[in-house]
């Protein structure tokens, strides 16, 4: 039995939690929310994140993140991208020097442009770190329903401690060293998902939608490898699995976001309806700062981060994208 912390008690974190309390691990997660504290403790489900789910009677929940981590032997961490620097500083003097630390988060810190691994190796330092991510919703994960992801650690003692530790009959881990590919891959689909449900707001079809996800990955791709990571990380699950996943599946909320903007609802409207974060969003703009950065070229994440922020048409987007001056397949 592993004593094992879980930051944030959204629908991931608090699935995760619960797949790790089921396998007899000793998990404490915090929670942001006193309610969701409450019903946790006393009512074994969180209302507000993964209503209807009967959690595991193990699991225990506390409003203290420092609290949560003291004297854990592992700790994984699930808060929304743009509160995980402040998560982690609330940690740091708590959390044991030793103990791995385990990001779920798929998005980019975006006012410093970083990594969840790039935070970590600056508020927590000398702490292992692996990234988790690949193709997986919360609740077909909490139904048992087969799922296959990448645990990604430089230290590949790390990565089959992780594979381990979550590894179940119904939720496969495999391993991975490119921590930065993966990272990217998970933050980075999410903007071709909010762009994808652009599409089907429009009203459009298979045709382009099908294009949209192969270019999308492209562009992803091309970032990827100029920030240092393995182009064959984007093939894989943590690329171009969870890209399909969220790209079509009925279960995304980044899908959900560009079906609604689309249709005519501001972002505002959006974030004020929905409690869960839509990730896509702030990553477009992170993103698109990081292609300028490094030079690369990603038109529908510029056009997404266009649309969100700066009003710009759906539709226009399409058709300046159809537009755009006639290019090679391959970049290189």
């Amino acid at each position: 039995m592993t004593r094992i912390a879980v930051l944030g008690a959204g629908s991931w974190g608090t699935t995760l939690a619960d797949l790790l309390a089921r396998k007899g691990h000793d998990v404490r997660i915090w929670a942001h929310e006193a309610e969701v504290v409450e019903s946790i403790n006393g009512q074994h489900e969180n209302p507000l994140f993964l209503p209807g789910a009967a959690l595991s009677p193990t699991l225990t929940a506390t409003a203290d993140p420092a609290k949560a981590v003291r004297d854990a032997e592992l700790v994984v961490s699930a808060p929304p991208s743009h509160v995980a620097s402040g998560v982690f500083q609330a940690v740091a003097n708590a959390m044991p020097p030793g103990a791995p630390l385990v990001s779920a988060t798929k998005g980019i810190e975006t006012a410093e442009l970083r990594l969840m691994s790039e935070l970590a190796a600056r508020i927590l330092p000398g702490r292992p770190f692996a990234a988790l991510s690949g193709p997986s919703f919360a609740q077909e994960v909490f139904e048992g329903q087969p799922t296959a992801v990448v645990a990604a650690a430089g230290d590949p003692a790390v990565a089959r401690q992780v594979q381990e530790l979550f590894a179940t009959s119904r939720f496969r881990v495999y391993s991975n060293r490119d921590v930065v590919g993966v990272e990217l891959a998970g933050a980075l689909k999410n903007v071709i998902a909010v762009a994808a449900g652009m599409l089907e707001g429009l009203g459009l079809g298979h045709n382009p939608r099908a294009a949209l996800i192969t270019r999308g990955l492209a562009e992803i791709t091309r970032l990827g490898q100029a920030m240092g990571a393995d182009p064959l990380t984007f093939a894989g699950l943590a690329g171009m699995g969870d890209l399909i996943l969220t790209a079509t599946g009925s279960l995304s909320r980044n899908r959900a976001l560009g079906i609604a903007i689309a249709r005519g609802e501001s972002l505002d409207a959006f974030r004020a309806a929905h409690r869960s974060v839509a990730e896509g969003a702030n990553t477009s703009r992170a993103a698109a700062a990081l292609a300028d950065r490094a030079g690369v070229e990603m038109p529908i994440t510029a056009n997404v981060c266009a649309i969100l922020f700066n009003g710009k048409p759906p539709r226009e987007s399409v058709g300046e994208l159809m537009e755009r001056d006639l290019k090679a397949e391959q970049w290189r």
